[in-house]
């Protein structure tokens, strides 16, 4: 009836990933853990984690994370489920779309940004929009 074993779960080891200096990727990436972008990456990146664009990191496409700190470029579309930190030396254009917002001075910013509570509400805006734009 009862039983004396315990579930045990092993804790989520979060990795983190590092696309270098002078590196360039042109494609998709999808991954459970952290990211940093310190050289060129084309395409988009999905992550549960965190995504850090350094000083010399660019992203050109769609970034969607939990979190992202941005020091470098970015271009295109950003989903961010809870803060997004914009260094001084960022220079970000586009659609962000985001839980929170952090701009230190000096960055440039030049994208339309909507503050939204969760991804699963990104999620139900993104099917709503799409639903709007089929029966149109």
């Amino acid at each position: 009836m009862f039983s004396s074993k315990e579930k045990t779960q092993k804790p989520k080891v979060m990795e983190r990933n590092v696309v270098a200096k002078n590196t360039s990727i042109v494609g998709d990436i999808k991954s459970e853990g952290d990211f940093r972008i310190d050289g060129t990456l084309e395409g988009n990146l999905v992550t549960d984690g965190k995504v850090i664009i350094g000083v010399d990191g660019f992203i050109k496409g769609k970034v969607e994370s939990t979190h992202a700190d941005i020091e470098g470029k970015f271009s295109g579309e950003l989903l961010v489920q809870e803060t997004l930190t914009i260094k001084a030396s960022a220079h970000i254009s586009g659609d962000v779309i985001i839980g929170k917002l952090s701009v230190e001075p000096g960055a440039t910013f030049n994208a339309t940004c909507a503050m939204k509570g969760t991804v699963k509400e990104l999620n139900q805006h993104e099917q709503q929009r799409a639903l709007k734009e089929k029966t149109a």
